[in-house]
């Protein structure tokens, strides 16, 4: 059972990052894309991170740095980086990225010691 959610988890994040991309990519071609695409990913792995976890998360902003460096930044469809800026954009938005997955992460996560911290603040 735990390999087909692990399946589903992965399916969903490669779907939603897909589903990023292509958006982008169409706005990008039709010339109307912004300038700093790869921050449009924080929002869908944050929420990746709500539903799935930890680890789909990580793998949605490596392959969302991928899939931006492929599709999204000059040259298309090439992972050359022509520019310092589109380096800085994609390491900013991976470091960013990580910092989200990890907040999210400790805000989500279940409460298990709270019996404990009010049983030792002498709280019942």
């Amino acid at each position: 059972m735990s390999v087909l959610k692990g399946a589903v988890s992965v399916t969903v994040t490669l779907a939603v990052v897909s589903a990023v991309t292509a958006v982008l990519l169409y706005f990008k071609l039709a010339t109307l894309g912004p300038e700093h695409p790869v921050f449009f990913y924080l929002l869908p792995i944050g929420v990746v991170m709500i539903f799935y976890g930890r680890l789909p998360a990580l793998l949605a902003v490596f392959t969302a740095a991928a899939c931006a460096d492929f599709f999204l930044y000059d040259p298309i469809y090439s992972f050359d980086i022509s520019s310092r800026v589109e380096f800085g954009d994609l390491a900013c938005f991976s470091l960013l990225a990580l910092i989200t997955v990890k907040c999210a992460s400790e805000l989500f996560r279940p409460s298990e010691k709270i019996p404990a911290a009010k049983s030792r603040y002498g709280r019942t």
